[in-house]
């Protein structure tokens, strides 16, 4: 498996410490985020799980031979949407679907729906195991609906008073699963199947994603996006 702009390559990790005869390459531009990574998360693995993974720094435009001949790629968190062009986003798609073998998989999410090109900030507390604990704040700041570009951050509000502004911030462009499956159709997948998640009769998803030709219209959505090679 191959995980695209991997971060701290947390699923990575998941991924071989599901099975023996798992491994898992991680790419990332950012060395410090690959460096965290490694010392939080790849650390915590046991030596023979270390040896099945592998990261790089290095543009998932251009994986290289280490990041070719692999069964699974996962662009997740929406980390595509840095393309915000049709064509380098086709670009990229056909560098994943050379990396891909003959029955390989690509596996994308998405999120949209009304809420997604709002300009709003929503707030979750997270309780702490003592007396910590945290408010979760996600800002879309801005968006822009001729070119569907959009700016984001996660800040934090810690219960002791202080704060960590812009923790994470996300410039993307929103793209719809229409688009991304005519991309994936362009770069010559063959197939492609959109994971809807059930509802749960109280307004919100109850976590079970399966495949559905149509959707709900709904305020807020994440689905995910399989291609075959």
């Amino acid at each position: 498996m191959r995980e695209d702009v991997c971060g701290t390559a947390e699923i990575s990790c998941e991924w071989v410490k599901r099975r023996r005869t798992n491994r898992a390459i991680g790419l990332d531009l950012d060395q410090p985020t690959l460096d965290w990574g490694l010392g939080h998360n790849v650390a915590k693995l046991s030596a023979e799980q270390q040896g099945r993974l592998k990261l790089y720094r290095r543009n998932v435009l251009k994986p290289g031979r280490e990041g070719s001949g692999v069964d699974l790629v996962l662009a997740m968190n929406f980390s595509y949407w840095i393309f915000k062009e049709r064509a380098k986003m086709l670009a990229y798609f056909k560098a994943v679907r050379k990396s891909l073998g003959r029955q390989g998989l690509f596996i994308l999410d998405i999120y949209g729906g009304p809420d997604a090109i709002d300009e709003v900030t929503e707030r979750r507390p997270i309780r702490g195991k003592s007396k910590g604990g945290f408010t979760y704040i996600w800002e879309q700041e801005r968006f822009d609906p001729i070119t569907n570009e959009t700016l984001c951050h996660i800040h934090f509000r810690l219960n002791d008073g202080r704060s960590i502004r812009k923790a994470f911030t996300y410039d993307w462009r929103v793209w719809t699963i229409p688009e991304i499956r005519d991309i994936l159709d362009d770069a010559g997948f063959k197939r492609t199947t959109v994971f809807w998640e059930g509802d749960d009769a109280k307004g919100g998803g109850d976590g079970e994603f399966k495949p559905k030709q149509h959707g709900d219209s709904c305020a807020a959505f994440i689905a995910y996006i399989v291609a075959e090679r």
